[in-house]
């Protein structure tokens, strides 16, 4: 169903937002890992903690979204992001993959921010990865001329399931899940106007 790349240089060359974001995922996880304590100062200036957030260091609703709390989360989200990215970055272009992936990100973030405590803090790209889901249920709900009905069935049930699974994973912000699904549910119908049939129709198998 999702084509993907023989080889690095391809899969770079093909999607590059993925292939950058996936650099970053992994790249701020290594960092982060090290056991050196001067990173610690900047770890706790970067992760989301509502409070900080709400005394104005904005910044905290969009640095989160490269972070991860240990080798799990972060793998976890960057073969989400691996297997469900490319197929929309082709089909939405660069620039609007980009918007759907951050915007997803923040909005979940702000959706933390004002329905958890102040004391509460988070890292992850798991609100930037369901909003991708919210872009791949909409498509398969209301565009059946871009995605084909069996190809839709298949969508709807991975994303039933990774629900799900977040749901059931302890210590997860299900709210940044949910919020992160509703904004790129929201922006699909935006992203997704094109004058043409896009080159992205998934064919009938």
């Amino acid at each position: 169903m999702f084509q993907h790349a023989s080889d690095v240089r391809s899969f770079v060359r093909l999607y590059p937002v993925v292939a950058a974001l996936l650099l970053v995922h992994i790249a701020a996880w290594l960092l982060f890992s090290l056991p050196l304590t001067a990173l610690e100062p900047i770890w706790q200036y970067a992760v989301g903690t509502n409070g900080a957030i709400r005394h104005g260091e904005y910044w905290r609703l969009v640095s989160p979204i490269v972070l991860h709390r240990d080798f799990h989360h972060m793998a976890a989200n960057s073969l989400s992001l691996w297997l469900f990215g490319p197929w929309l970055e082709r089909a939405l272009g660069k620039r609007k993959f980009l918007f759907l992936y951050i915007g997803g990100g923040i909005g979940a973030n702000v959706a933390t921010l004002f329905l958890l405590p102040p004391l509460y803090t988070h890292v992850g790209a798991s609100g930037a990865i369901f909003a991708l889901f919210g872009m791949y249920s909409y498509l398969a709900l209301f565009r059946r001329d871009l995605v084909a009905p069996r190809h839709a069935q298949l969508l709807l049930s991975v994303m039933a399931v990774h629900l799900l699974i977040g749901i059931m994973t302890p210590h997860g912000n299900l709210l940044a899940h949910l919020f992160g699904f509703a904004v790129g549910g929201l922006l699909a119908p935006f992203l997704s106007i094109r004058p043409k049939r896009p080159s992205f129709y998934m064919p009938r198998l």
